[in-house]
């Protein structure tokens, strides 16, 4: 099935979730307008359709072998990533000292959407390495920036991120990974990491991993954690990959999805150990780590929307292609599309309601990162960081866990013939499922939501965003547009159960700990679908008032979405609210086998 990139879609959510409008009168989003907004978005729609979406049932198939200590993709993978290398697209958001178009991060936000939508297993190599960018520009040194940046800007080279380890998973103060001070400055890294994705390839020149690793003197836990970049090839006296560095893939793992991408054992110091550059300080890596990490958050978050975009799109095309039985006014003898039964078009409006709310989510939180970086007034970028540091957890895991809904939704809608793995509809739920997992599972998401980010400034950040919310559906209340009668109903509830339920997390993260952590998780849930149901509202508001196409389209999405999903909000608050006691009360004993 072909992709076709929703440049519509994608910029009502820039206006609408990221204020792109008026952002872009102050400054805020670079020296862009709306017309190079879509120009780029139009192009990268293109090659994604064209080049990338064709081969991603093929790098299904065919996937990463390891043979010996390389690991292959397939060639058609490799040229497809040459000619996106070549055409200038790793660059976007990049700085333009080091090479980069410095567009914001809202244009290369959807950029993302789109190389995931058509092709999710290509689109990691490019989305590690731009985490490896940030880190560097944020805290490498001057030399280190200017001999590696370039090449990974151009794509020439790639980049990952190496923090898991068999004994730690997320528990990173167990991290093992050693570093040893060497008398030149550089250090010697030994260990071994896991699910380390495009740790080993061919498809570029050298590949620049980010190692978290500990010295012998460091101290425990998070505290004792440094940084350091251990390229695969060591570089000559013209700064050109030389020497094979100490490091290799060791195995790669049998995934359930992403088949495209490999995801490898990294072996590092067999011998005399692999050579490495500390970035930052000493023992403060994971600072530096959390820059690339967040916005790889943000990029996950956006991953869950692309496969829900692309699930959908597959969906509505067999919904209306598929005849089967009759349906309402199907003249006698003949089968209905099955786009006709209101069963399949519940499911087909969920997909889409579920899609557009998490695409508002991650580009409001886009939009701010752009804030935060450009604006002019230190408190508005202030202001701005703090909603980023409030909507990233949410993005994230909202986003991904409605990617995988909305997968399996399109199996659904597919029938006995959503179960085959040609219809291709299976791929998009096993590669989706990944992503509610890595970059922080979501549990950890929603525990650092309700520890952490909510009780930013001590609970100002939430009261403003939420008031900003409120002002939504105090719009639609007000705006007399025929359609819209009502809507403010269920929005506002479900908006007032997220203030009822942020109240009592707040009041109780202290004294009941545990029972709050019980309940993070329908909590975040809470949370995206109240802030979701706004967006969609503020899509609709946009589409009427400027006569956009797809005015009623987004009317019917959020009507749908008030009428299904904002009215759950009230039993989600209750659900955190009283749902902690009973997990708190349990005795783990009773789970065991």
């Amino acid at each position: 099935m072909t992709y076709r990139a929703p440049v519509d879609d994608i910029i009502v959510a820039m206006e609408t979730a990221a204020g792109l409008t008026p952002g872009i009168e102050r400054g805020h989003f670079g020296e862009v307008d709306p017309d190079l907004i879509r120009a780029v978005l139009e192009e990268a729609g293109k090659f994604a359709s064209e080049e990338l979406a064709p081969l991603n049932r093929i790098g299904d198939t065919n996937g990463a072998k390891l043979v010996g200590d390389k690991v292959e993709v397939d060639a058609r993978m490799a040229d497809a990533y040459q000619r996106w290398a070549e055409a200038g697209w790793g660059a976007l958001p990049c700085p333009e000292a080091f090479g980069g178009q410095n567009l914001p991060t809202i244009v290369s936000t959807a950029a993302t959407e789109i190389w995931n939508s058509a092709n999710a297993g290509f689109a990691l190599c490019p989305l590690l390495t731009q985490g490896v960018v940030d880190a560097l520009a944020a805290a490498a040194p001057k030399e280190i920036q200017d001999t590696y940046l370039p090449k990974l800007v151009s794509g020439e080279w790639s980049g990952t991120m190496n923090l898991t380890e068999p004994q730690a998973g997320s528990d990173l103060a167990a991290l093992k990974t050693r570093a040893e001070r060497q008398p030149d400055g550089t250090y010697r890294i030994s260990g071994t990491k896991i699910f380390i994705s495009y740790g080993e390839h061919e498809q570029t020149k050298n590949i620049i991993h980010l190692v978290l690793a500990r010295l012998p003197d460091a101290p425990a836990g998070t505290r004792g954690i440094s940084l350091f970049l251990v390229p695969k090839y060591l570089l000559d006296g013209n700064g050109q990959p030389g020497e094979r560095n100490d490091l290799r893939c060791t195995g790669l793992e049998h995934k359930l999805g992403i088949h495209a991408s490999p995801t490898c054992v990294m072996t590092y110091g067999e011998n005399a150990g692999a050579v490495g550059y500390l970035i930052g300080e000493e023992n403060k890596g994971l600072a530096v780590m959390f820059i690339m990490m967040n916005a790889a958050r943000l990029a996950v978050g956006v991953q869950g929307v692309a496969i829900a975009e692309r699930a959908t799109q597959q969906a509505v095309a067999f919904a209306n292609e598929r005849q089967q039985g009759q349906a309402s006014g199907t003249p006698p003898g003949e089968r209905a599309a099955i786009v006709e039964h209101p069963d399949i078009r519940r499911n087909l409006l969920t997909m889409k309601a579920l899609t557009a709310a998490s695409r508002a989510i991650c580009y409001a939180t886009a939009g701010a990162t752009d804030v935060m970086e450009r604006a002019s007034e230190p408190q508005e970028r202030e202001r701005a960081g703090a909603l980023v540091a409030l909507l990233t957890p949410v993005a994230k895991a909202f986003a991904t866990d409605m990617g995988v809904e909305a997968a399996s939704i399109g199996i659904q809608v597919h029938g006995g013939m959503g179960f085959i793995e040609e219809t291709g509809a299976a791929q998009y739920l096993r590669d989706a499922r990944i992503f509610p997992i890595y970059e922080g599972t979501n549990g950890i998401q929603a525990i650092d939501l309700v520890t952490r980010k909510i009780g930013l400034a001590g609970g100002a950040v939430l009261k403003a965003y939420l008031a900003d919310l409120g002002g939504t559906i105090a719009d639609v209340r007000s705006a007399n547009l025929p359609g819209f009668e009502g809507l403010d109903e269920p929005l506002g509830e479900a908006l007032e159960a997220l203030e009822e339920a942020s109240t009592w997390v707040l009041g109780h993260i202290q004294s009941e700990t545990d029972s709050v952590l019980g309940v993070a998780t329908p909590y975040l849930r809470l949370f995206g679908v109240a802030a979701g149901g706004v967006y969609l509202a503020r899509n609709a508001l946009h589409a009427a008032r400027t006569g956009s196409g797809g005015a009623g389209s987004y009317l019917d999405l959020v009507r749908f979405f008030a009428d299904n999903y904002a009215l759950t909000a009230r039993g989600l608050a209750r659900s955190v609210m009283t749902g902690g006691a009973g997990l708190q009360n349990l005795d783990p004993a009773t789970l065991r086998a």
